[in-house]
């Protein structure tokens, strides 16, 4: 079973909480046990599992990135955007969440984030379901 979630952005950096979206395909495939993959099919975006509870988590997160990848840089890629690239392979296109009882298997404070590194854009998430 694979899914296709549309997430639009609205920043040129930003994290997403999509784990309700993840959820709610979840219980509409009615699996009750397996694994949920979630993939981004993008270069200049990623998936990510944090801290969902408190906002300034996902604002620190970026605030490190932006720092830490400068766009500064002297860098050839002609589109301007290889920090994005860089941010991208850091942080990974693909999350495993457990599937138990129908309901995704995360921490207390967990959520799953989709993070937009060249934004704003109208993007895409893929979300395939395997029972086990």
């Amino acid at each position: 079973m694979l899914y296709t979630l549309t997430v639009e952005t609205s920043a040129q950096t930003e994290l997403i909480d999509i784990t309700p979206r993840v959820q709610e395909v979840v219980q509409q495939s009615g699996l009750t046990d397996g694994l949920a993959y979630i993939f981004v099919p993008h270069t200049t975006a990623a998936v990510t599992i944090n801290e969902n509870a408190d906002p300034s988590v996902k604002s620190d997160i970026l605030m490190v990135l932006n720092k830490l990848i400068s766009p500064q840089e002297p860098y050839r890629h002609l589109e301007g955007n290889s920090p994005a690239h860089i941010k991208s392979s850091l942080v990974g296109a693909l999350e495993t969440v457990f599937i138990d009882a129908g309901r995704l298997v995360l921490g207390t404070w967990q959520g799953i984030f989709f993070c937009e590194f060249d934004g704003p854009r109208r993007r895409q998430c893929k979300v395939k379901l395997v029972a086990g």
